[in-house]
């Protein structure tokens, strides 16, 4: 019976019929021949870890993963292999691995020497390794008796050798809602920068007319490469001397490997200085062939230093190879430049004792006056890296917490060889880290890349960087040496620019040395067949147990001839530099793992193919998404408490070139990415960084709080002084008010008092109305004096009483009035009665002092 098999329409599930599977998921609950397969049921299309167009093509049922001993269901995707515990349907991380990240995998038949699988008959006799890119060797255990792995295999097969380019998974994908801007405009943007012409923006526009060609005083922007005749793997715009023709340039060319000429990748906008790359000269065996125009175009990056009329800076030409291996390539045509055609050089080799001959080498500089310095630096090729990386990888798979064979570094051989007191065995997985020669890689690099940063910084000299081809080496020292003279590139807008511009742009092999498919001239990507060679490094028991039998078979998706974990060499050094500089760099150390693991995995097309003209070819840029689109996505999400965020970035202090002494580039580990798989729980080296973000975090939120409540004060202060003022106004038409009832008051008074003198009743109301009432003889009279509403809701007395006033009342029933009309007292004063309330005008004074008993009823 097969329990792999493709999956049909019909649905599955992820748990199994069997009871002894609903256990802890370890090894010894499963009853391994009562497995049915199609007692399964569910659908797989609803898993939430599936991403956009992935598709489960095969399964198989009841899988050991060796490594944690932990039973589930392993699946094969179109894009990778997920391993989903049996107990809690979650993926299991270190067995899901995409096929592009499989360095290779093999079929071992071994009887695993375990005591808890001693007494067991069950026990797996077939076993399927598979070794990462990113430092994990997994191991998968299938039951016996069945053809699991064979079928498992073969599918692995055919996912990892696709037939056309459109089957890749980063095609499948597409660009979905991560879609890529055309990675030209982002170089010649970078390009304006670097020219100090920040204010242009390119265009599509601009690349199809060939217009892009700016310049400063010293350099220029060349298109001479837009149709990649001059080098294919350069790219489409190239910044060179301003004092060098196209026609310099090609003839130039022509005296490089590869046609990769000097060209300038970096320039300081003060100095002048310039960081320029190339291939190997080609001077032939006896080093007599040379190049007129080469040597001028490279004296040309001696531009005179600013301030000193006359002078010429400082070249060096650093050759990244060892001497003998620079003196090697000459058999093939290649080598170095000859000390006595450019300028006045000299030649010196870098010492095997980095920074004690350093010192000799500074001192030498400074005694003799020459104007071009050639340097060695003596680091070693890709294959070297390649084996080394090897020896890392299982170095740490042996010595981790947990080993591949699923056994614990602590119990290795069946003893206490570690944790017991063994001391020769720590001492031996010392020295097994010492002898993989990852570390002294990795410090040879720093040391190189440290001594032209600081020519460059504290010289203002100009550097010439190149190996062989100039694509692994050259692109290793020039991209970190920008790294750390130019803060931009440590910021996350620069780190992409400088990724872009120097490992993308000009040319790094990224599917030959990450070991993704080729680019044919036809079309269609060539997987080159490894070779059956095994190491003699010593491994981990689950591979030499005594009577184990040799891997059956091996697969692998690159050549060893061309694999080399270059550019993840390169990641481990800027690692490097964020441990020696911890606020210099907005990004985190979990930035880069996540970076590296997108670029390992293939499901984006920034970092296929081995070339920009080969990715134009293929329109990456239009038909897969992009990887700085998606990592941009997962940032905004948080803001700057996001996890690829340094919370210790502080930009106003390094704001200037770094330059590492000697003694801080001993290097290490690097935890966050060497051992999360074999050390999961020791790499503590991002909790001070968890702990710091979630306080920023914190702070944010409560700055946040201060600032709304800081608003919140401003508004009720403003509210506060408004209603001051409206009632300081209040206050004082209150106060004008009072002023002017107290005078009608007093106005009321004296009216009553002369009316009431000569005769009359007046009377109030509650409703505030009026009656006058005049008694004369037999007439007796009333006026009723209505209070009339003003526009402002207020009583108009004085409309009132003029409405009385106008009917002639006062002449009609004044007592000193004669029948004839005639006033007895016309010096009475009745004519000035007055008042702003009752529409009367009158000397109240002289009216109150009028007193009826003198005057008014005298005799006639």
């Amino acid at each position: 019976m097969t329990a792999l098999r493709p999956l049909s329409g019909r649905s599955r599930s992820l748990r199994c019929s069997s009871e002894k599977m609903e256990g802890t998921g370890s090894w010894d609950v499963l009853e391994w021949t009562k497995l049915d397969s199609a007692s399964w049921s569910g659908s797989y299309s609803n898993l939430d870890c599936l991403l956009e167009s992935e598709r489960i093509i095969f399964e198989a049922c009841g899988v050991i993963l060796i490594n944690t001993d932990e039973a589930g269901t392993l699946l094969l995707s179109n894009f990778r292999i997920l391993f989903l515990s049996e107990g809690t349907r979650k993926l299991i991380p270190l067995g899901t691995i995409p096929f592009v990240a499989i360095e290779k995998f093999n079929k071992l038949a071994l009887k695993v020497q375990s005591n808890k699988y001693h007494n067991n008959e069950n026990a797996p006799t077939r076993l399927l390794q598979v070794t990462g890119k990113d430092m994990r060797i997994v191991v998968y255990g299938f039951r016996p008796g069945t053809k699991q792995r064979r079928s498992v295999v073969d599918a692995l097969l055919r996912c990892n050798k696709p037939e056309r380019v459109w089957d890749l998974y980063a095609f499948t994908c597409g660009p979905s809602k991560f879609g890529n801007t055309n990675p030209k405009e982002r170089l010649l943007n970078e390009y304006f920068r670097l020219l100090g012409k920040s204010s242009q923006r390119a265009s599509m526009n601009m690349i199809k007319d060939g217009t892009f060609t700016l310049s400063n005083d010293l350099w220029r922007i060349t298109n001479l490469n837009s149709n990649y005749d001059l080098c294919q793997s350069y790219p489409f715009a190239l910044m060179v001397p301003k004092s060098i023709s196209d026609e310099e340039l090609i003839q130039t060319s022509t005296f490089r490997a590869r046609c990769r000429l000097p060209v300038i990748s970096w320039c300081h906008p003060g100095s002048g200085a310039v960081i320029a790359r190339s291939s190997q000269p080609l001077v032939g065996l006896m080093m007599n062939m040379r190049s007129t125009s080469d040597e001028k175009l490279v004296t040309s990056f001696c531009t005179q230093l600013a301030g000193h009329k006359g002078a010429r800076r400082k070249l060096y030409i650093v050759d990244a190879r060892p001497r003998k291996n620079a003196l090697a390539n000459g058999a093939k045509g290649g080598g170095s430049e000859s000390s006595s055609n450019y300028l006045q050089s000299e030649v010196c080799t870098w010492p095997k004792v980095f920074w004690s001959s350093i010192l000799s080498l500074e001192l030498l500089v400074l005694t003799d006056n020459v104007s071009l310095q050639i340097v060695f630096l003596g680091i070693d090729n890709i294959h070297a890296m390649r084996e080394s990386f090897s020896r890392l990888r299982d170095y740490l798979d042996m010595h981790g917490t947990t080993s591949s064979d699923g056994t614990s570094s602590f119990l290795r051989h069946g003893g206490w060889t570690w944790g017991g007191g063994n001391l020769s065995s720590m001492s031996a997985s010392v020295s097994l880290l010492g002898d993989s020669g990852w570390l002294s890689h990795i410090q040879s690099i720093l040391a190189g890349v440290a001594w032209i940063a600081a020519r460059v910084a504290m010289e203002s000299a100009s550097v010439l960087v190149h190996c062989s081809d100039g694509w692994d080496r050259t692109t290793q020292l020039v991209s970190l040496a920008c790294l750390l003279l130019d803060p931009y590139y440590r910021t996350f807008s620069g780190f992409q620019a400088l990724v872009e511009k120097d490992w993308l742009a000009f040319g790094h092999p990224f599917s030959d040395r990450v070991g993704m498919p080729n680019v044919s001239e036809s079309g269609n990507f060539e997987l080159p067949i490894q070779s059956s060679s095994a190491r003699s490094f010593p491994s981990s028991p689950v591979r030499q147990s005594p009577g184990s039998a040799a891997a059956q078979s091996s697969s692998s998706s690159y050549g060893l001839n061309n694999y080399s974990p270059i550019f993840l060499q390169w990641l481990d050094c800027v690692s490097q530099l964020m441990r020696m500089y911890p606020s210099a760099f907005e990004y985190s150390p979990t930035f880069l793992v996540d970076f590296t693991d997108c670029l390992l995995s293939g499901r984006f097309g920034n970092f296929l193919c081995n070339s920009e003209k080969e990715r134009q070819q293929c329109g990456i840029s239009e038909t897969c998404g992009c990887l700085w689109a998606y990592l941009a996505d997962l940032r905004s999400s948080g803001g700057t408490s996001h996890v690829h965020c340094n919370p210790f970035y502080d930009s106003s202090r390094y704001d200037g070139p770094l330059l590492p002494p000697a003694a801080a580039l001993a290097p290490t580990l690097w935890p966050q990415f060497h051992l999360r798989w074999a050390c999961p729980v020791e790499p503590n080296a991002t909790e001070t960084e968890d702990q710091c973000r979630a306080m920023t975090a914190k702070y944010s939120e409560m700055k946040k709080e201060k600032e709304e409540a800081e608003r919140k004060v401003d508004e009720l202060s403003s509210a506060v002084e408004s209603l001051s003022e409206e009632l300081l106004n209040e206050r004082d038409i209150s106060h004008a008010a009072r002023e002017s009832a107290k005078r009608a008051t007093k106005e009321r008074a004296v009216i009553s008092r002369a009316v009431q003198s000569l005769g009359c009743k007046v009377k109030f109301t509650k409703n505030g109305d009026c009656t006058v009432e005049v008694e004369d003889g037999p007439r007796k009279c009333s006026h009723s004096i209505p209070q009339k509403p003003s526009e402002n809701n207020t009583t108009d007395v004085s409309e009132s009483i003029s409405s009385v006033t106008e009917q002639n009342v006062c002449e009609a029933l004044c007592p000193l009035s004669t029948r004839e009309g005639m006033c007895r007292r016309p010096d009475a004063g009745c004519a000035q009665i007055g008042s702003q309330f009752l529409g009367l005008k009158t000397n109240f004074e002289a009216f109150d002092n009028l007193c009826v008993y003198d005057s008014y009823f005298t005799a006639e």
